[in-house]
């Protein structure tokens, strides 16, 4: 299966702009139709997967590229090396942000549970038959 730019950027919720630009940067892999215009696969697919995760737990695109610069190089225990402790940062990052995100879920939990005390002594309770005539 194979997609255009614009159908690939509504896969992954992006403008045709970033996807212009990731294939211009060598970030995204992408083959060309008879009148020259991008066309993505699966392999395309794979590599937008990861980019999109990256970038969402906040790594620099120069730190993305550099990332995926190393992915096309031969394997040796150099470039695990880079890629693992590239990965490890980022795992440090996205941990600390699921942590901020449980610190203002619990937040709002607790100002829900408190507004709904407040409330639950004003609002009277129309499925009590008592008051209904109220």
């Amino acid at each position: 299966m194979t997609y255009t730019v614009k159908e690939f950027a509504e896969m992954f919720h992006t403008t045709e702009h970033t996807i212009r630009y990731y294939t211009d940067i060598g970030l995204l892999p992408c083959k060309r139709d008879n009148g020259n215009h991008r066309i993505f696969d699966e392999t395309a697919a794979n590599w937008m997967r990861g980019i999109t995760c990256l970038k969402n737990c906040g790594m620099p695109m120069k730190d993305i590229k550099q990332y995926f610069d190393l992915c096309q190089l031969e394997e040796s225990e150099e470039n695990l090396l880079a890629r693992y402790r590239i990965i490890a940062r980022q795992h440090d990052a996205a941990h600390k942000k699921v942590a901020e995100a449980k610190a203002t879920a619990d937040y709002i939990d607790f100002k829900l549970k408190h507004y709904e005390e407040i409330l639950a002594g004003r609002i009277p309770d129309n499925t009590n038959p008592a008051n209904w005539g109220n």
